[in-house]
């Protein structure tokens, strides 16, 4: 998963999540380091004191010895005494002469893998005779552990050097390895829980955090340009996402003002549409009317023996011209009625039977598996969505087509109720079948092409839903559900 794809909550709650680990990972190796740290420095103090210490004890043994003090006589010097200061201190003590070779040593035997040197390096001799101290540390790792060794001046009663005290030193860190695994230890106890509290800290704030933007997300997505939108009201956030929902509620101000510019807009332009086509649809038919009229004023004869003829055959012209301003004077006035909405309870399959009756056709067939099929509707309107529909399927078969068939159905489907009206026409192209409920728009020679865009007014009014299924030279099936209650 791309990490543009995740929440902005969820990236927050990771992040924090993420930073309280890599804080107890950084500690972690800041604390072994100060440890290891630590442990060199504790070595390096502990081998000073030990060697300070182990100084005093010669040099009082110097003091009290009765050879003469000499770099000759320090086997002798030392002969018991050694083995005693060396268990005392426990550290073992080598006394080489002033070029490097072995004096005396606290371990009586010496081997192979032994740590005592014979005769010590000249770079060692030159480090310790060079340097102000006049002492030289070195540090090896032998078999893994590791191992330091110091080098210095014994010197008489008047600082003159007498010999050379070597202390092999052995680091044992068993202690301090067991004191940090044990702060370690503690360590992640400590900071298992300090993770779990931030795991609830880091979902509460990634909560409290993204909280507003869901709010505002959601009102965004419930903006719609057709109704009325209402504004975010948030009592307290931060000033990144108040200025957000100022400028959301400034865009809701505009927005509206906007909808009702554009709503005054298209039902000016509605009208504009309609005067033209209604002024276009009853010139047609004055027109004839027109010339029906001069003719009969250039032919009239009053001793015509005809006469009575002619005036009924202009007369009839007459009828029918102003039958067809009538009937487009209806069409438009039914198109412009806007159904009111009445919360009858009908029974559907009853008003369609009733709807059925006004046509003669025998081919129109109707099936309905129950009786009854209560629905709030008005009984006008639904006539209307019927009886313009199955018009229409008679209108799409062809005359001379042989087998015509509409069959209407209804039915009840869950909380719907539905009702299809399928005809065996010659079905709707590819090109009209996005501008069927188009008003204006129709296929016949005749009609105002308001008939479908008024049944889909209807339906739709009554939060119902228009579709259509259709295929050429076979049929035409219209789907029309809307809800019971």
């Amino acid at each position: 998963m791309k990490l543009k794809k995740l929440s902005l909550r969820f990236r927050i709650f990771i992040a924090m999540i993420l930073l309280v680990l890599l804080a107890s990972i950084l500690i972690a190796i800041v604390t072994i380091y100060q440890y290891n740290e630590e442990a060199q420095d504790y070595h390096k103090e502990r081998l000073e004191r030990k060697e300070e210490n182990i100084k005093s004890s010669i040099d009082f043994t110097i003091k009290e010895t009765t050879y003469p003090v000499n770099t000759e006589n320090i086997p002798l010097i030392f002969k018991e005494k050694i083995h005693e200061i060396a268990t005392i201190h426990k550290l073992q003590i080598n006394l080489y002469d002033l070029d490097g070779t072995i004096l005396k040593s606290s371990k009586e035997s010496f081997s192979k893998n032994d740590t005592i040197t014979k005769c010590i390096d000249v770079e060692i001799l030159n480090a310790i005779s060079n340097t102000a101290e006049h002492r030289y540390v070195i540090k090896r790792v032998e078999n893994g552990k590791n191992y330091q060794s110091s080098y210095s001046y014994i010197t008489d009663t008047k600082f003159k050097p007498l010999a050379i005290l070597n202390l092999p030193y052995l680091e044992d860190d068993d202690f301090l390895n067991k004191e940090l695994r044990e702060f370690l230890e503690r360590l992640s106890y400590a900071y298992l829980v300090m993770l779990l509290i931030a795991i609830g800290l880091a979902y509460l704030l990634s909560k409290y955090i993204t909280k507003s933007l869901k709010t505002i997300s959601d009102k965004m997505n419930e903006t719609r340009l057709e109704k009325r939108n209402k504004k975010i009201e948030i009592a307290s956030s931060s000033e990144e996402i108040e200025t957000l929902v100022k400028s959301y509620n400034s865009m809701i101000d505009e927005l509206e003002e906007s909808a009702v510019k554009l709503a005054t807009s298209e039902r000016e332009q509605a009208w504009r549409e309609m005067a033209k086509q209604v002024a276009h649809e009853i010139k047609n038919p004055l027109t004839p009317m027109r010339l029906s009229v001069q003719s009969f004023q250039r032919k009239f004869d009053a001793n015509d023996p005809d006469i009575d003829k002619k005036v009924n055959e202009y007369s009839k012209t007459l009828i029918q011209q102003i039958d067809t301003m009538s009937s487009i004077a209806s069409a438009f006035s039914n198109f412009a009625k806007m159904p009111a909405q009445k919360n009858e309870i009908l029974n559907v399959v009853e008003i369609t039977k009733l709807a059925l009756d006004i046509f003669s056709e025998e081919y129109i067939h109707f099936i309905s598996d129950k009786e009854h099929i209560n629905a709030k509707f008005d009984r006008t309107q639904l006539i209307r969505v019927i009886t313009n529909l199955v018009k229409n399927g008679t209108q799409a078969i062809p005359e001379e087509q042989e087998d015509k068939k509409i069959v209407v159905n209804v039915s009840e489907v869950e909380d719907q109720v539905l009702i299809t009206i399928s005809d065996n026409g010659v079905g709707i192209s590819e090109e009209n079948k996005e501008k069927i409920f188009e008003p204006k728009f129709t296929t016949k020679s005749s009609g105002m092409g308001l008939g479908l865009a008024m049944v889909k007014n209807i339906v739709e009014t009554y939060k119902g839903n228009i579709t259509f299924t259709t295929q050429k030279n076979k049929g035409t099936t219209f789907k029309v559900s809307f809800p019971k209650q």
